[in-house]
Parts: C-alpha cells; sequence; structure tokens
C-alpha cells in the first residue's frame, strides 16, 4: 500500500510554514518553528505517533509567538486531512490516557469529518514555559481541529506542572490519532461510517 502523507505551504504576511507528514512513518522528526517548547510538543507528535513529521516555519517572533504557533496548526491539520486520503479502512476511533508524574490527560479522537473541539485543563497553570504562552495549548487544538476535520476531547484531571500537563496532553493526542489512524486488517476497503462517507 501507498504511504499516506500530506504535504502544506502555508504563508501569509505573518508567517511562512512548511509541514509534511508521513502517517505510515517511524516516529522520525525534523521540526523548527523558533519556539523551543512548541518544538518539543511538536516533536512529542511525530515520535509516539510513529508519523515521520517536517515542521519547518519562520514568523513574526519580534511580536510574540501566537501567529506562529497557529498558522503551524493549522497547517499540521491540513496535511493530517490530506494524508489520510479517503478514510478507507481505517480504525476511525481513538484513545489514550498518558501519565507524567503528578499530571495526566485523556484524549479521545474520531476521524469524523466533523471539527469538535473538547479541551479541559487545571485552572491556574503558569502562564509561560520558557517563551511558550500556556494559554496556547487549547488555541493549537482548536486550529488543529478545524482543518483536520476531526473531534477531538482532551481531558486533563489534574497536574501542577505547567510543563508536565501540557505535555502529557501532546503525548496522548499522538498515541490516540496513531491508534485511530491506522489501518484495520479486518475492514480493508470498509469505510468506518453508516453516512457512507466521512
Amino acid at each position: 500500500m501507498s504511504p499516506r502523507v500530506g504535504r502544506v505551504e502555508r504563508t501569509t504576511k505573518e508567517t511562512s510554514v512548511l509541514v509534511e507528514i508521513n502517517l505510515d512513518g517511524s516516529g522520525k522528526v525534523d521540526v523548527a518553528t523558533g519556539v523551543g517548547f512548541y518544538d518539543h510538543m511538536l516533536d512529542q507528535l511525530g515520535r509516539h505517533g510513529l508519523f515521520d513529521l517536517t515542521v519547518k516555519t519562520e514568523g513574526d517572533l519580534h511580536i510574540d509567538t501566537h501567529h506562529t504557533i497557529e498558522d503551524t496548526a493549522l497547517a499540521l491539520g491540513a496535511a493530517f486531512k490530506q494524508a489520510l486520503g479517503d478514510k478507507v479502512g481505517i480504525y476511525r476511533f481513538g484513545n489514550c490516557t498518558v501519565p507524567l508524574d503528578e499530571s495526566l490527560a485523556q484524549v479521545t479522537v474520531d476521524l469524523s469529518g466533523r471539527p469538535y473541539l473538547i479541551h479541559t485543563e487545571p485552572e491556574n497553570m503558569a502562564p509561560m514555559i520558557g517563551t511558550y504562552d500556556t494559554t496556547m495549548t487549547r488555541h493549537i487544538f482548536e486550529s488543529f481541529v478545524a482543518q483536520a476535520q476531526v473531534a477531538l476531547h482532551i481531558h486533563v484531571p489534574y497536574g501542577r506542572n505547567a510543563h508536565h500537563i501540557v505535555e502529557c496532553q501532546f503525548k496522548a493526542l499522538a498515541r490516540a490519532l496513531r491508534y485511530a489512524s491506522e489501518r484495520d486488517p479486518r475492514a480493508a476497503g470498509i469505510l468506518p461510517s453508516t453516512k457512507g462517507a466521512l
């Protein structure tokens, strides 16, 4: 079977983004956005999802990190959707619970073709992790969901350290996306929808 790959280039007055993803990869990652912690999270996404992932972003970091983070997430979502193709033979649903020391993330995804996000995490988190604004975590997922057209539920019932709280979300998302997008050997040639379309 041919590899499922997506490639998206997105250029605006604020950013220039290139994202390439291979859903059937081995977790090889090459990421550079200029936002160190965000690079770390995208690295987790590729490695734990076993996606080969390339992300190259140049943004207006002299203003702040918002546009760089947002536009990268939009391009990532579009590339993921492109790589999924017709979705024939995939599992469609995936979930994973990941602990990281004192923090826990529960992620469930439906590659439904309908964008929807539920996201909860502990209140009063530290506002920054390096140059990464922790309020951007939800916006990353909003942007990804809008372009990937998936339903995504993320719940962090508890956690104390902001780094751990965010990182366990990306690790759990990676695994959930991996499980949902994998080909089901018992459903070869079958679209996993009673509607006839995803």
